[in-house]
């Protein structure tokens, strides 16, 4: 933008950045806090407790420019917060979401299910910045896990992510197609793969901004799971169970193919009540 706002305190500041972000974003008024308190350099609940304290520093209008332009917030903070950890981002990688924490809550009741030491060995397939994979090991201190991705940028974000929440010795990271070349096996794999159809619309900041390999697959969204699901019974231990995370209208197809490589499936919903995560076993 050529001519950016201009913002005095940080109260009102927070108010006309909201104003301007209407349109934009669903969450305006969050999206202007989260980017006051990182041009502030502090925590949004500081600012949110005492607005008073700060003003609104001169880097705050270039910031709602950028998000104006359909930056995703996350690239321009830096991070995205996840189930319990703060996981590093940037252009390239593929911004976790919240819908995907359903993956995790699955793996906590599947632990209670199962009792103490499951799982001992998790994969995490197309693992972008680590997102899954390190949540998992923070809820299970005595489990290792290796991600997968395609990606070197993505590889590097993980491998980062890992060493900041203090996984790195339990946490390792390659670069592969899939589970091409993967020959150990595993109790419990999770996977989010691209799966959406190349027709279907996004929102700016998604398309503009995102990888595109880690979104399309294929015109029904369907191409990754054809290629990945006949691949995991060699990649599972007897007993062990895949969590898929799906988009909310594929339930039927892919659960069409993961009973078709021999797998018995249940569905789990997000907290939009959505169908979001397929736990596949073995029939």
């Amino acid at each position: 933008m050529t001519d950016r706002p201009i913002f005095a305190g940080v109260a009102e500041s927070l108010r006309t950045a909201a104003n301007l972000l209407t349109g934009i974003s669903e969450t305006p008024r969050l999206d202007a806090e989260l980017l006051m308190a990182h041009a502030l350099g502090v925590e949004r609940q500081d600012v949110l407790l005492d607005p008073a304290r700060y003003e609104a520093p001169e880097m705050y209008a270039h910031l709602i420019g950028r998000r104006m332009a359909h930056e995703p917030i996350a690239y321009i903070v830096g991070y995205r917060d996840f189930w319990t950890l703060r996981i590093e981002v940037g252009p390239g990688v593929l911004i976790p979401r919240p819908d995907s924490e359903t993956l995790i809550e699955a793996c906590l009741d599947l632990a209670r299910e199962r009792g103490a030491g499951w799982p001992s060995r998790v994969l995490d397939l197309g693992t972008g910045p680590g997102t899954l994979l390190l949540a998992a090991l923070s809820e299970f201190p005595d489990a290792v896990g290796t991600g997968i991705d395609a990606s070197e940028i993505a590889l590097a974000y993980a491998r980062d992510n890992a060493e900041a929440t203090g996984m790195a010795n339990r946490a390792s990271f390659q670069a592969g197609d899939w589970g091409d070349g993967v020959e150990a096996r595993f109790d419990l794999i999770l996977c989010n793969p691209p799966y959406i159809g190349i027709a279907e619309p996004l929102m700016p900041d998604v398309a503009e901004h995102e990888p595109t390999g880690a979104l399309f697959a294929g015109p029904d969204g369907l191409d990754d799971y054809r290629r990945i699901i006949p691949d995991l019974p060699r990649l599972l231990m007897p007993g062990g169970i895949v969590i898929l995370e799906i988009g909310h209208r594929q339930r039927i197809s892919v659960s069409m193919l993961a009973e078709a490589a021999g797998f018995a499936v249940a569905c789990r919903q997000d907290l939009g009540g959505r169908d979001r995560a397929l736990l596949l076993t073995r029939a």
